[in-house]
Parts: structure tokens; sequence; C-alpha cells
């Protein structure tokens, strides 16, 4: 499709050698390699896969042993030139795990075992998980120059559940080093909407060799406009832009030539710059169904404000909102419906005010209200970690007010002071499961089901379980709490065994915190199956 209105340009022969050049670094048309994260931007050329995530073949010729004791030949890179698998932003001092966490682990290893988490993780193992990948840790001593796969691993995780904030400061001290690292950048700063600066630096790095949309894209960002048309017909030209992307970028560069005509279809597969150029031409898509990372996009100023609700929401249920930036939604306004996130909006509210006002009736009616709404959209532990410490000492009335705050305040951050001064009801058999797992005392204590059975056979074990002793033994501890995280997620299921072996892994290594707030969660939001 040509590009309805745009002046003929003559592309005199300097400025078709130097598309051509760029052209021609780029995989041919159709045969890009895929990412790890399907909806990443074709921003820049990237290697071929087997460039990606090389791992080379042994030499044929190579002796299985060693012949003589001559020093082998030492290898030498760049001091500025950064590790990326050493690229954190949590000092050892701030997590307390130890800097040579991951030992002697293949990077390999790791980055499938990341990889392989599911999206939805219970709280306390997804900040658990979190904290490993923003660690400052020594890379695997299995580990070659120049291989990125687990700091990649460490980012797409990140991009997967939506936390580009903090994506974007682990890419930021990583630098643009490979084209790998720019793509996730680009993109992450075009859903944050700071892609300004990427654009400068494409400009200025002709060997990321951008490719043509990204290149006519940030050529009409910085008011490049001709240029931007020449490239888009060089790019039409030289087949390396299709006709969705013609359509599209045509829209972009001059809205107004094509007003009344109905936008192009939209894509399968939405990328962040594809979103962008839509949102240019006035066709703002919603991000209910795009992947997490796009709700980002609608937390926005200039975006609704029911929308930037929705999009804290599932952005704070895999802890990528925090509490506070949801509350702060919630109490915007006054919300004018009823109904779903409407509902929500009103039940946090009434909390809130009875918590201010001191009314005891108005509490235990508004803590009987909000929990079932907080159940369905799986919203407890944010909104437990806004109000749970302004629950101590408080004695709701009505078996489901005191259920609620008895969940709210365990499910909070001041779990263990919460506990302290709740008054167990004389001949109830779970809250004194509840509140022993909180304080760290559940010696003694008896179960009242299964799955209370095995968190406190986890939690009173004496020694680490025997499917995580091997990694470790073998100095691979930072793969073992991986190998932990799933099995906690994979018993939570129904595999109970699972459970008591992760939580006793967890208590045994010294994460006592982690351990307490996983089993409180999985025996109070009921989740499994």
């Amino acid at each position: 499709m040509a590009a309805k209105g745009f002046p003929k340009v003559a592309l005199i022969c300097a400025t078709c050698a130097a598309m051509m050049g760029a052209a021609q670094a780029q995989t041919a048309p159709g045969s890009a390699p895929m990412s790890a994260i399907g909806w990443l931007s074709d921003s820049v050329a990237l290697p071929p896969p087997s460039m990606d995530s090389a791992v080379l073949p042994p030499d044929p010729n190579e002796p299985e042993t060693a012949t003589g004791a001559s020093v082998a030949q030492v290898t030498m890179s760049l001091l500025e030139t950064p590790i990326l698998d050493s690229v954190g932003l949590l000092s050892s001092s701030t997590t307390g795990l130890a800097s040579d966490l991951w030992g002697q682990s293949r990077p390999n290893d790791l980055a499938r075992r990341i990889s392989s988490m599911p999206l939805q993780l219970y709280p306390s193992t997804q900040e658990l998980l979190n904290t490993l990948l923003l660690a400052e840790l020594n890379p695997p001593k299995g580990a070659r120059t120049g291989d990125d796969r687990l700091f990649m691993a460490r980012v797409d995780r990140l991009l997967a559940i939506g936390a580009l904030d903090q994506a974007e400061a682990l890419l930021d001290r990583a630098g643009n080093v490979n084209a790998r690292v720019f793509r996730r950048g680009f993109d992450t700063a075009l859903l944050l909407g700071t892609e300004d600066r990427f654009c400068e630096v494409l400009k200025n790095s002709p060997d990321l060799s951008p490719t043509f949309p990204a290149r006519v894209f940030c050529l009409a960002r910085s008011g490049e406009w001709e240029a931007a048309v020449l490239t888009l017909e060089t790019g039409r030209a030289l087949g390396y832009i299709n006709d969705f992307e013609d359509a599209l970028l045509a829209r972009f560069l001059d809205p107004e030539l094509f007003e009344g005509e109905d936008p192009p279809r939209r894509p399968e597969n939405m990328t962040p710059l594809t979103y962008r150029m839509f949102e240019a031409i006035g066709e703002h898509i919603p991000t209910t169904n795009l992947p997490l990372a796009f709700a980002q996009a609608d937390m926005r100023a200039n975006i609704g404000w029911k929308a930037r609700a929705e999009a804290a929401e599932r952005l704070a249920r895999v802890g990528s909102a925090t509490p506070n930036q949801l509350l702060g939604l919630y109490t915007e306004r006054r919300p004018s419906a009823s109904g779903g996130i409407w509902e929500r909006m009103h039940s946090v509210r009434r909390l809130e005010q009875s918590l201010s006002s001191g009314n005891d009736a108005a509490l235990s009616a508004a803590l009987t209200s909000l929990w079932p709404r907080l159940e369905d959209a799986s919203l407890e532990v944010p909104v437990a970690r806004l109000f749970g410490d302004r629950l101590i000492a408080k004695t709701p009335s009505g078996p489901k007010a005191r259920s609620a705050a008895l969940s709210l305040g365990l499910l909070s951050d001041s779990s263990e002071e919460f506990a302290a001064s709740w008054a167990v009801r004389p001949g109830d058999r779970k809250e004194p499961v509840l509140t022993s797992i909180a304080l760290g005392n559940t010696q003694g204590i008896l179960a009242y089901n299964e799955e209370s059975r095995a968190v406190l056979e986890g939690l009173n074990a004496t020694s680490a379980p025997v499917r995580l002793k091997s990694l470790m033994e073998s100095d691979r501890m930072g793969e073992a709490i991986l190998r932990a995280i799933s099995l906690y997620e994979s018993g939570t299921n129904g595999n109970l065994d699972e459970i008591a072996d992760a939580l006793a892994f967890f208590r045994q290594i010294g994460l006592e915190r982690a351990a307490r707030q996983a089993a409180l969660e999985f025996l109070i939001l009921e989740r499994r199956g």
C-alpha cells in the first residue's frame, strides 16, 4: 500500500546506499528470530538464534584429558564492559542473601527455572523471587564472558509481570551493550512513555541496526518528518515494511490524510511500538486482554480513572503496583456507579472511614462487606498491607467480620504484632494455628485439616528436605531457592508434601519471614486446584 498523499521523494544515491546498509544489517523480512517474550517490538536487528544464546559444542579434536601442564590461555575483557549476571539493584546488606548465592549453577539452568515459573505466584513467593531477580550477586561460576542468558531471564520475568520500573532500572545499569538489552529497554520505555532517550540512542548508535518502523517512529518523534517519510518510502521499496506497517506508519505520520477512514485492523500480537502508534492516531487500545506489561501504559496520567484503577488492580495482584498506588486510585474520586471495581472502591473507602471513626459496628459491617469482594479480585494481600496494622487490638463482632479481620491482620506486614494482640476464640481450632504460625511458635500446635497438617510438618522440620539437599551440597543455593518456590506453587494445587518441603527448606536456610508468610497465605487464601 502506498502512503496516500505523501510527496514523491527522489532518492539520491547516497541516501539509498545508507538505507540499504541499514536494511542489510537486518534479518530478512519475516525471518526475525522469536524473542523469549513474543510481544517485543522489532526495534533493532537481532543476531541469529544460534548467536542469541549459543551453547558451543565440544571440539571433536580436543583430548579427553590434559597432555601437559601448560598455562591455559587467558581471556581478557574491557573493565568498563559490565558482566550482566552481576548487575542488580539490591545489595547483599539489603537482601540478606550471600553474594555468591548462584555458586556452581549453570546460567542456563537458572534461566530455565526462572522462565518456567507460573505467571501468578502467591505474594510471598513472588516477593522472594523478585528479590532474587533484583539482587546484586556474583555471576554463577559456570558463566562465560558475554553469556547473558541469566540476565535476560531476570529481565524477561520482570517484564512478564509488568514490573517495568524495576526492569528499566536493571536495563539502565546494564547499558546498551547489545541489541537484546536495547530492545527490551526501548519497549519498556514505550510503555512507560519515556522513549525519547532511546530514540536518541538509536540515532547516535548505527551499530544497533534499527528496523525501519522504529527508525520512522523515532524520526517523527524528534520532528524530522521529511526524513521519516523518506525512510518509510525506502523501507517499502526495499521490502522491509509490510502492508500493515505501511498503513499504520502512514497514518502515524499524517493522520489527517486518512480522516474518516477506518484504522488498520489491530494485529493479533500487539507490540509496544504498534500500541503507541495506534494511540498516536487516536485509537486507544484497552489493555485488559494484552500481556500484563501493557497495563503499565494505562497507569499514565492521561488515561481515564477507571482504566487506571483496573490496571493498578491487575498489577497489584502480582506485586507490580504498590498497595499505596492502588489506594490512591481507589480514593482519587468518589465512585459514581455500582458493581465490579466500583463496589471494591466503596468497600475500601468504608473500611478506611470506619477505622478512622472508631465505630466498632461500622468496622464490623465494613469488614463483612469487603472480604468477599477482595477474594473475588484476588486482592487480599495488597489491601491487608494497607490496613492490617490498623486492625491490631481490634475485636470486630460477628464471625464473618472476625474472620476478615484475622485474615487481613495476618496477611499484613505486621502479622506478628497482630497475632500477639489477637484474642483467640475459645474452642476455635483454626485461630491458634494461624496465630502460632505468625508468631513463629508452632511446636505442639494441633492441625485442623490436612493442609494445616502439611504446613505444621514443614515448619516443625529439623532438617532440609532430601529433594533439595543435593543442590545445597553442590553449592547451588540460589537454584535450590528457585526449586523451592516451584515446589511451593505446585504444592498449593494439592501436593501437600511439596508444601511441607518448601516451608521446611525456607526455614532451614534462614528465610523465616518467607516461610511464615507462605504458610499463612496457603491456609488463608485457599487458591487451590
